[in-house]
C-alpha cells in the first residue's frame, strides 16, 4: 500500500528526493510521515504532513533541511532532503495514519558518502 522509492547514494551536500507512492488508501484521508532508522540506532522521525491541510512538522534538528510535501493528485508523499550529512545515512520509511489505521511503507536505502 505504500511503496517509497528514490534511495540512494550521495556525497555529502548533494540532494535527494524520496516518493511514497500510496495505493488502496484514500490518500486525502491519511497523514503522512517520514522516519529513519541508521544502523546501531532507533529509529528517528523526520517529520509529518497532514491530511486536512498539508500542515508540515519536522523534527528540530533537520528543520531547514528537509521538506515533505504531498500531491494528493498522485497519491504520493514527497521527502525533499538537501545539504545531506553522512549522519542522514539510514533507511526512510514512509508512513500513513488516520484514526487507529497505520501504514507502513517497506524503506528505501540512504547512503551519503563523506
Amino acid at each position: 500500500q505504500l511503496q517509497a522509492s528514490g534511495g540512494g547514494v550521495v556525497q555529502t551536500g548533494g540532494s535527494l528526493r524520496l516518493s511514497c507512492v500510496v495505493s488502496k488508501l484514500t490518500f486525502a484521508n491519511y497523514a503522512f510521515g517520514w522516519l529513519r532508522l541508521a544502523p546501531g540506532k532507533e529509529q528517528e522521525g523526520v517529520g509529518c504532513i497532514s491530511g486536512e491541510d498539508g500542515t508540515t512538522n519536522y523534527v528540530d534538528s533537520l528543520q531547514g533541511r528537509f521538506t515533505i510535501s504531498r500531491d494528493n493528485a498522485k497519491n504520493t508523499v514527497y521527502l525533499q532532503m538537501n545539504s545531506l550529512k553522512p549522519e542522514d545515512t539510514a533507511v526512510y520509511y514512509c508512513n500513513a495514519r488516520w484514526g487507529l489505521e497505520d501504514y507502513w511503507g517497506q524503506g528505501t536505502q540512504v547512503t551519503v558518502s563523506s
